[in-house]
């Protein structure tokens, strides 16, 4: 009977071992079997990384190139607003020029008026430079010379010719 139990025992130690190796193999097995699933993981996770960084790469690539046409496009309006600024400069100095030049003709214009009505000039301000001269003989280029206070006149200063430019 001896026998027969430490054969049995011994069978049983046999049977443990085998349950353990086999055991140890399964827990190998189940440990490649993550370390090829952490690889593969790893592998996809590198992967969408790389992909994510290239399409940030080409987002960039292209926020740079619209950000150069926008400069660009900015540039061009800027310089354009400064020409037309420039211009506009230009037109207002002439503009402040001609009406000051138009104040003097005016000026002058009034001036004559007044010394021609006393001369006996009729200006019609309806035509311009269109001058109706009564008729009588005392009349010499349009001043009365029968009055002798209408000869002032005549006397007054010539006027230069930068005024009467335009």
């Amino acid at each position: 009977m001896a026998s027969s139990s430490g054969t049995s025992s011994g069978s049983s130690f046999l049977q443990n071992s085998g349950s353990e190796e086999d055991l140890q193999q399964l827990m190998d097995q189940r440990k490649r079997k993550r370390m090829i699933s952490n690889r593969e993981s790893a592998r996809r996770s590198r992967m969408r990384k790389q992909k994510h960084l290239d399409d940030l790469m080409a987002q960039v690539a292209t926020l740079r190139k619209e950000n150069n046409q926008i400069l660009t496009s900015m540039n061009v309006t800027t310089q354009h607003y400064l020409n037309v600024e420039a211009e506009n400069s230009i037109l207002r100095a002439q503009l402040g020029e001609l009406s000051h030049r138009l104040e003097s003709l005016n000026e002058i214009i009034a001036f004559l008026d007044a010394n021609n009505n006393c001369n006996g000039l009729a200006v019609d301000h309806n035509e311009p430079y269109s001058f109706n001269f009564a008729q009588n003989d005392s009349m010499v280029d349009g001043f009365n010379m029968t009055n002798s206070w209408n000869y002032h006149c005549g006397n007054q200063p010539i006027m230069t010719a930068d005024v009467l430019q335009y």
